[in-house]
């Protein structure tokens, strides 16, 4: 059975509402155009602390650059809890380790998933190590990632250490385009592909395609 990992969410929000609790929440964000809405959202219910932890990006100028607008996105956004920026370690060889063999991989598959879990793995982690209630990811704003994936690596990092999980599926409820207007309104630089030389790679693919088919309905 299909699970509405929103409605999850909505639920454990009505519930600490209830009890008068602002529980502390350490979010891996992979960029500010997809943390604006979530950010938004979340931050009226939880102490946020965001993560940008994203070894995958390639090459470094884009890293640094996707890093600047995260901290421009919080500084810049009203919420109703400021959240605190952390910055993970740039170390993009974990990820190019983390990719051997499944350099082919086509994107969406096996390689990406072994990349959320590294992304969502380090923050479990630290969130487990500075007592936090609940870690989650911003992955699954993108209607390109798999949610119910993610939630099933969420959810399998929460047993091994010992930290919950915040389930999401954050582009439902208009979430998705929320975070296109946010992007909007804050002038966030989106980039047109996910991050990693792979993506890259492919996303130069599909342009080349477009303009021979564009050349080709010319002639």
């Amino acid at each position: 059975m299909n699970r509405n990992y929103q409605k999850e969410l909505e639920k454990i929000i009505e519930k600490n509402k209830a009890e008068n609790k602002v529980p502390s929440l350490f979010l891996h964000s992979c960029c500010a155009p997809c943390s604006s809405y979530v950010l938004e959202y979340l931050s009226q219910y939880f102490e946020i602390t965001d993560f940008f932890y994203n070894p995958n990006i390639s090459p470094r100028e884009e890293y640094e650059k996707r890093t600047e607008e995260m901290k421009r996105l919080i500084e810049e956004m009203p919420f109703v809890h400021k959240p605190k920026f952390v910055e993970g370690e740039y170390c993009p060889e974990h990820f190019f380790e983390m990719a051997k063999g499944l350099e082919e991989v086509p994107e969406g598959g096996e390689r990406c998933f072994q990349c959320f879990r590294m992304r969502m793995e380090e923050a479990a982690r630290l969130a487990a190590e500075g007592g936090y209630d609940y870690f989650t990811t911003t992955l699954t704003i993108s209607p390109l990632k798999n949610a119910q994936k993610i939630n099933e690596i969420g959810e399998e990092l929460a047993e091994i250490y010992d930290v919950k999980h915040l389930p999401s599926d954050f582009k439902k409820k208009n979430g998705y385009k929320r975070s296109t207007e946010l992007s909007g309104e804050y002038h966030l630089y989106r980039q047109d592909y996910c991050g990693c030389v792979f993506s890259r790679q492919e996303r130069e693919r599909q342009k080349q395609e477009q303009k021979e088919k564009l050349l080709r309905s010319t002639l």
